[in-house]
């Protein structure tokens, strides 16, 4: 039920989205989805689902003409990326905006292979609190979670800085468990309607391979140990019921102190937050029902709010961590990077996989994060 709560709101969202943009009623765009009314492109032409059917050279014809370029003239099309930036005035104001870019597992020690290392990421934070150029920080997160421990870290540098300047979160895709645990103590939380967000829990995970050992293995362990739980965790063996309790109360110890946070940075009681957390999940429309969220918006509001909180009227955006040096990247990319992308075109749509088993291999201690992936398509 839980899945199907958020998958709704996704859902209807959409359907939403697509109604008011084709001048069609939300239950229109249901009925031609749930009956499959579109099975081929003139199918949607007719409904007024698409305006029209035309193959690449008669869209380019028709930009050209729209553009007044005359017909023979080469068309010269802009990516996205550099679109967006087409028109933007370069600031050379000493008034800094820090973006810090908060993305994929949470893990410790430093940011590789798209993970977010709590000593990267802490450096970057102490960086922009320490620089009285910076005027606020505004955090980027994209993240299903991670250790639990690497985001307590985190959560630790945020407060300290939300002391003596503005902190305000925009969330991604996923901003998940660990990832809603950094975000807690802002001042603002901005997010998308689809966001994938809340999962307020933690989970510990341990691998009890006696049987593949002994029996598909064929190795016999010995265990000699000084201390009754001196081994506490091996995999050659079920926990006991005593060791099971200590794991347990480690478990419900940092439950605790997550709900407690989230509770005092979004100023609501233990009892509201637990009743929303046990790592439930939410889409960002019924995370602002709720309070988890504040606004809807991508990175461009949340730098606006920066800038308001920060009471600027010239800025500049800086984006944390530095890139690389251009040399170092190459030589990255020569190693690790050119590896991933042979994989990635040997396995095509299977890599996610491969991916996700290597990820379960790392993780280390209590976890703070989504106990599934979502993907959406």
């Amino acid at each position: 039920s839980q899945i199907e709560g958020y998958m709704g709101s996704l859902y209807h969202h959409f359907t939403a989205n697509v109604a008011k943009a084709r001048k069609k009623s939300a239950k229109e765009v249901e009925d031609i989805i749930n009956t499959l009314q579109i099975r081929e492109g003139g199918d949607a032409v007719k409904l007024g689902m698409i305006d029209g059917l035309k193959y690449s050279d008669e869209v380019e014809a028709e930009v050209k003409r729209k553009a007044g370029i005359g017909e023979k003239d080469k068309l010269n099309l802009v990516g996205l990326g550099k679109y967006k930036y087409a028109n933007a005035k370069v600031s050379t104001s000493e008034n800094k905006i820090a973006v810090i870019y908060c993305t994929g597992d949470i893990v410790g020690g430093k940011s590789a292979d798209g993970t977010m290392g709590s000593e990267t990421i802490c450096e970057g934070i102490r960086k922009v609190r320490e620089d009285n150029n910076f005027k606020a920080l505004v955090l980027r997160i994209s993240s299903p979670g991670g250790s639990a421990l690497a985001s307590d870290i985190i959560w630790r540098e945020i407060v300290l800085t939300k002391k003596v300047k503005p902190v305000v979160v925009s969330m991604g895709d996923v901003a998940a468990s660990g990832g809603y645990f950094i975000a807690a103590p802002a001042d603002v939380i901005v997010a998308q309607p689809n966001t994938i967000t809340g999962s307020i829990g933690v989970f510990g995970l341990l691998m009890n391979a006696r049987e593949l050992i002994e029996n598909k293995l064929g190795l016999k362990v010995e265990t000699v140990k000084f201390g009754e739980f001196a081994d506490l965790g091996m995999p050659d063996r079920a926990l006991s019921t005593s060791e099971r309790e200590i794991i347990q109360h480690t478990i419900d110890k940092i439950y605790n102190d997550f709900i407690k946070r989230v509770a005092d940075g979004r100023k609501l009681t233990v009892e509201q937050v637990d009743s929303i957390a046990q790592g439930r999940v939410w889409s960002g429309l019924d995370a602002k029902k709720i309070g988890l969220v504040d606004e809807f918006g991508g990175l461009d509001r949340a730098i606006d709010i920066a800038v308001a909180k920060a009471k600027l009227e010239d800025f500049r955006v800086v984006n944390l961590p530095e890139q690389k040096d251009p040399l170092q990247e190459i030589i990255s990319s020569l190693s690790g990077g050119a590896q991933s992308w042979f994989m990635k075109r040997q396995l095509g749509h299977n890599y996610h996989w491969i991916q996700e088993i290597q990820e379960i291999t790392r993780y280390q201690g209590i976890q703070a994060r989504m106990d599934y992936n979502l993907r959406i398509e």
